[in-house]
């Protein structure tokens, strides 16, 4: 594609680009405003953009039971310090001379341990719960799912007869199914085996309605990768199961982690599955229309500080996983 010269074209695309960017991050900027906003202030008449008095009450009040009379600022600063050198450690991983994957490790274990001490050390809401019940149900949807799609994806890839086509098709058509297709079986196998209301039978489902997905997008990732690559290792005495694991996925990696990202996209902001195939054990959206819902206009600020802390993990998440989300939607644009 050739570069655009004219300099009023260029104006005039850099201001369609600037006027959509800001039409796009708009919702999210009221959101927020309204987050820090008192009652009053958010039920303003005219929309005050600036020009009040920021609190941090609806985050308190979504978050916690009660304040602790003594040390709460603190307890607040040391949290909010141990999650900022978490998510540093994670940025700057390349820079701290340990292997990645033992930083990697850590940070996963000091996530865990930061999340059982909070309601430790503070009277947590059961908005908290639902948070927990989120990374529950997300991390076990991506784990479960990519496992299955990477075998699966790997498979489809490698062979070229007739039933790989069927199963292709096949999970194609299951892709185009509603949600709703998905409910009435999966809610009678709930009520039969008794886990209605649990992470289990959520994560089978999600699982159910994000396979094709993955198995699609995976097989394509694969179908750039030589046979030669592996071809070679079982040469030189690898199973084929070794050569996958040591010498396709490395190559296959971004491909693998964008995948994941759309899996956790999927799983992190599903409402109608977690509504209602779950009783208590909701997610954040699922929690956060408690809110929206509501007959208390109070409930409309405590909404925005509810939607805008949903929304962090998943902005951490992308901005960390941003160069290898690039790389794996790039995968193969470009041969040669």
């Amino acid at each position: 594609m050739d570069r655009v010269r004219n300099p009023f074209a260029r104006v005039a695309i850099h201001t369609v680009l600037i006027f959509f960017a800001i039409y796009s991050a708009f919702p999210f900027v009221w959101t927020t405003l309204q987050s820090f906003k008192s009652f009053r202030d958010a039920n303003s008449r005219t929309p005050l953009f600036w020009g009040f008095e920021p609190t941090w009450e609806n985050y308190q009040e979504v978050w916690l039971r009660s304040i602790p009379e003594e040390g709460g600022a603190m307890l607040a600063f040391f949290l909010l310090l141990a999650v900022v050198l978490l998510v540093c450690a994670l940025i700057f991983a390349n820079y701290i001379p340990l292997p990645n994957p033992a930083i990697y490790a850590a940070v996963g274990i000091g996530f865990i341990v930061l999340l059982w001490a909070i309601p430790q050390l503070a009277d947590v809401s059961q908005f908290y719960d639902y948070f927990i019940n989120t990374l529950i149900v997300t991390v076990g949807t991506i784990v479960v799912s990519i496992s299955i799609g990477c075998l699966a994806g790997y498979g489809l890839a490698r062979y070229a007869g007739m039933i790989a086509v069927i199963i292709l098709i096949s999970a194609l058509a299951f892709r185009a199914l509603p949600r709703l297709a998905f409910i009435l079986p999966y809610f009678y196998i709930g009520s039969v085996t008794g886990l209605t209301d649990t992470h289990f039978l959520v994560i089978i489902t999600l699982v159910a309605v994000n396979q094709p997905f993955t198995i699609w997008m995976l097989r394509s990732f694969f179908m750039e990768v030589p046979k030669e690559l592996e071809e070679s290792a079982m040469v030189d005495g690898a199973s084929r199961l070794v050569s996958f694991v040591r010498v396709i996925v490395p190559i296959v990696w971004p491909g693998i982690i964008s995948t994941a990202l759309f899996s956790l996209l999927l799983a992190y902001n599903e409402f109608l599955l977690v509504r209602l195939l779950t009783q208590s054990n909701w997610t954040l959206p699922v929690a956060i229309s408690r809110f929206t819902g509501g007959e208390d206009p109070r409930h409309l600020t405590l909404a925005a500080a509810s939607a805008v802390s949903a929304t962090i993990p998943i902005m951490v998440v992308i901005l960390f996983f941003q160069k290898n989300l690039v790389k794996g939607l790039t995968a193969g644009a470009v041969k040669g």
